[in-house]
């Protein structure tokens, strides 16, 4: 017999939930073959056979939470699957079974027609009735289809849930906001799409800016790139980028490792894949595990203005919104740009408000002035 037992689900993450057995008792399985989803708070991931065998008991059924090293499941690998049972013989068969009939009940006699109703006698006129008061309107009655319906939260939407009352809970958290002209970069990106495409199998897109803006900023303020543990500041020496994605089952934080020493193809081929693998659901573990600052952009959704939640333990978040032309004044006469509003929620107990303002100053210079953050970068 070999135990199927709850793995190692990663960083920080002890609980999963039983989200679907892939095989049934009785079912043969091989070496390697998934036999159980798990729901974790960051992923899904498969549990696979140790070894061949026939899965021999389910222990946890879907629904339930289980802890690592907890039993799932038996596979005994010197059984085989049962053959599936002989069809019964066709025919109409014999014997008492197959021949009995039933008696047919007797039929319920017909009620007896009432009599006649006999006419009433002359009586005296009746004095006249009073007059009715005239009845109230009903109230009007509900329309359309007022039913309701109850879902289990999933372990990722109660992490996320539990987790943002935590940010707001345990940090002093506070946001500040700015505006980027983004005429420069979507200039250059006019000029270079093209041959960036041909030569890189991508298109340059806007966060790979913005991911190279907050690296150079980062470098200026460090306290950005830090957390707090217990009554010390941990100062991070390396860049970790979390790019927000929206999927299905929630919002998840890929991180995008040494950001400082990726290049613009680099982090839009990275950025690409993690948004195909959060729609598909092949994100692991490592890709969401650490992280020392976020960026969240709302604007692929619309938002034109949000202030963005903080990532435990990070102290700093990035969060971009919706291109839109605006008329501004330029050297005197009013002209239309493409702006965009940015935000910068940041953690009060090491960040100080003129370190955060002049950190996203240095934001919107950067993205103003892509030649300059080139050589930042």
């Amino acid at each position: 017999m070999t135990n199927i037992v709850v793995p190692e689900l990663g960083e920080s993450v002890v609980e999963a939930r039983v989200a679907r057995w892939l095989k049934k008792e009785g079912d043969r399985v091989e070496l390697g073959e998934p036999l159980v989803e798990l729901e974790t708070e960051k992923v899904d991931l498969e549990v696979n056979a140790d070894k061949g065998g026939v899965l021999a008991s389910i222990k946890r059924q879907e629904g339930e939470d289980v802890k690592i090293g907890e039993l799932l499941g038996v596979v005994d690998e010197s059984a085989s699957a049962p053959a599936p049972a002989s069809p019964p013989p066709s025919g109409n068969g014999s014997g008492d079974t197959a021949t009995k009939s039933t008696a047919a009940a007797p039929a319920a006699p017909e009620p007896a027609s009432p009599p006649p109703a006999l006419k009433a006698a002359p009586t005296a006129a009746a004095p006249a009735a009073l007059p009715k008061a005239m009845p109230s309107a009903p109230p009007p009655r509900p329309s359309g289809d007022r039913s309701e319906r109850r879902e289990r939260m999933s372990k990722r939407r109660e992490t996320i849930a539990r987790r943002l009352v935590e940010a707001q809970h345990n940090a002093a958290m506070l946001t500040t906001f700015n505006e980027v002209d983004m005429t420069a970069v979507m200039s250059l990106r006019e000029r270079r799409k093209e041959a960036f495409k041909k030569e890189f199998g991508v298109s340059l897109g806007i966060a790979s800016f913005f991911v190279k803006a907050s690296v150079a900023a980062l470098r200026i303020f460090p306290q950005l790139n830090a957390e707090i543990q217990g009554n010390e500041i941990v100062y991070k020496n390396y860049f970790d980028i979390g790019v927000a994605v929206g999927a299905e089952g929630g919002l998840v934080v890929p991180v995008i490792r040494d950001a400082n020493r990726t290049s613009f193809a680099q982090l839009e081929l990275a950025i690409r894949d993690f948004a195909q693998r959060a729609a598909d659901g092949t994100l692991t573990l490592e890709d969401l595990k650490g992280g020392t600052f976020t960026i969240t952009n709302g604007g692929v959704f619309g938002s034109l203005l949000s202030t963005p939640i903080l990532n435990p333990p990070q102290v700093g978040i990035l969060g971009l919104h919706k291109i839109q032309d605006r008329v501004l004044p330029v050297n005197g006469e009013p002209a239309i740009r493409p702006m965009m509003y940015v935000a910068l929620s940041y953690d009060h107990r090491i960040v100080d408000g003129r370190e955060a303002v002049q950190f996203l100053v240095k934001i919107k210079e950067f993205v103003e002035d892509p030649g300059r953050l080139l050589l930042e970068s």
